[in-house]
């Protein structure tokens, strides 16, 4: 399945904190290296906008009055997002092709690829119904 888009920026979100597991000090610099390494080649070819790291801990707000704060995430450390680059590319296609790329994939990690959206999807398809509604009045 293709989706099409208008954007040209995509995030990849590093789904995995504790990748380097069972690797040796020697091991996981290595790993770091070419994981710096494709940093990099995609700063230098213009296709990473931005990327940053995440620290483990953090904060989960919920409930409808925002009140409700705990420590988080929670979720199994191979699920915890580490990290994002923001890409700017041709495509999902593309995006996908640098996702594949990543050097911590083998080590148990994996990268979601999402297309940055112009606008919240929400409001947008609210404000179809909305005219809709109206031409349905009308």
């Amino acid at each position: 399945m293709t989706t099409q888009t208008n954007t040209s920026e995509y995030m990849l979100l590093f789904r995995g904190t504790r990748w380097e597991e069972g690797l040796s000090p020697e091991e996981t610099e290595k790993v770091l290296n070419r994981f710096f390494a494709w940093f990099e080649n995609l700063k230098a070819k213009g296709k990473l906008k931005a990327g940053q790291p995440l620290m483990r801990e953090g904060r989960i707000v919920s409930s409808s009055n925002g009140r409700t704060i705990v420590d988080g995430p929670f979720a199994e450390s191979k699920e915890a997002i580490g990290g994002y680059f923001l890409l700017t590319v041709a495509g999902m296609e593309e995006a996908v092709a640098i996702a594949r790329q990543c050097p911590i994939l083998e080590f148990g990690s994996s990268v979601e690829v999402r297309p940055v959206a112009e606008e919240c999807p929400t409001m947008r398809d609210n404000r179809e119904a909305v005219a809709e509604l109206a031409h349905a009045a009308a």
